[in-house]
């Protein structure tokens, strides 16, 4: 990356996964905050504003796929790329996921090296579109 560092927002309920992907990004020169759940991942995007936000679909309180609808529905955050990361393989959710607004899914096990390849096209992708 070059001289801008690129905000990451990662909501999932499972810290061990905000954990590893946190190191990971920031490893390649991220900005990364978590949340635990749509509720506080709405807070958290409001102050944070993330180029590119990854998020799980199951989740206590706000689930990903509601979370997504409210990013998608508000004209501050409707821009900014969705990715969903998820142990689900519930086609319908899945469906559903990327309806809402999601750009990609990739599932659970985490296969690091893709999801932040996937970030990275998503995140220039998104800044392509904006310049």
């Amino acid at each position: 990356m070059k001289d801008k560092s690129y905000k990451l927002l990662i909501v999932d309920d499972e810290p061990e996964i905000g954990e590893l992907l946190t190191y990971n990004f920031r490893k390649r020169g991220f900005d990364v905050m978590t949340a635990a759940n749509g509720f506080s991942g709405m807070k958290t995007l409001e102050q944070f504003l993330p180029d590119v936000i990854i998020l799980d679909i199951m989740m206590p309180f706000v689930n990903g796929i509601n979370m997504c609808k409210e990013i998608k529905n508000d004209p501050r955050f409707k821009h900014i790329p969705v990715l969903f990361l998820s142990a689900t393989n519930n086609d319908e959710l899945i469906k559903a996921a990327l309806e809402a607004g999601g750009m990609k899914f990739i599932s659970k096990p985490i296969h690091l090296n893709l999801l932040i390849d996937m970030v990275v096209k998503m995140q220039q992708q998104d800044h392509q579109d904006v310049a």
